[in-house]
């Protein structure tokens, strides 16, 4: 297989499960150095493993992304152990607390917040500069199809995915110039652990 990313350095917040798992060893099947980001270090850790035993060359870093000075550090890991970062995945997230708009906690709503939106705010905070001291490169954010329409009891998380979407946005208008390409994707229902509690009920449909 052509390395598309051979010498390159790639960061993957969320990436001891689900799309975080494969976004991080399709990065590495491709050539990139990996970063694996999880707050769960068992879970990253195993990751780190198929990778490696596919050849591959990825270190585990833990990170709460609710935690800016978390986020902060992740970057610095990652150029004090590779010297630089070409691509970050920003994917970390979580499903949040199920209820309508006006019976949502708001320690419920904040936490969501905190770990699907404002994350994404503090990675890039720190990724950003750092790509652009090697001279550009490409950030992609994990919004959601919940980021272009609402979903009953889900608030919170439709409210971080439709601001992921437009942070998304500024920031790719402010860095294309200089090199950071910055888009979001936004997948459907994947059966995945953030997703389930969504994914079960509609697999009784």
């Amino acid at each position: 297989m052509e390395q598309l990313f051979s010498g390159k350095v790639a960061l993957v917040t969320g990436a001891g499960s689900g799309i975080g798992e494969a976004t991080a060893l399709l990065y590495a099947r491709h050539g990139a150095k990996v970063i694996v980001s999880d707050i769960n270090e068992e879970h990253g850790n195993a990751v780190v493993e198929k990778i490696r035993t596919a050849g591959g060359d990825a270190r585990f870093v833990a990170c709460d992304v609710s935690k800016p000075e978390q986020c902060e550090t992740l970057v610095k890991e990652t150029l004090g152990h590779y010297g630089r970062l070409d691509y970050a995945c920003n994917n970390a997230g979580i499903g949040g607390e199920a209820a309508a708009v006006g019976d949502m906690s708001v320690a419920g709503w904040d936490k969501v917040i905190a770990i699907n939106l404002s994350s994404v705010f503090y990675c890039m905070k720190y990724q950003l500069p750092a790509m652009l001291k090697d001279g550009g490169g490409a950030i992609v954010n994990m919004a959601s199809i919940l980021g272009q329409v609402g979903f009953p009891h889900s608030a919170g998380y439709v409210a971080a995915k439709h601001g992921v979407v437009g942070l998304t946005q500024n920031a790719a208008v402010e860095y294309s110039a200089q090199g950071v390409r910055v888009n979001a994707v936004g997948p459907g229902f994947i059966d995945t652990p953030c997703s389930s509690k969504w994914i079960k009920p509609l697999k009784t449909c």
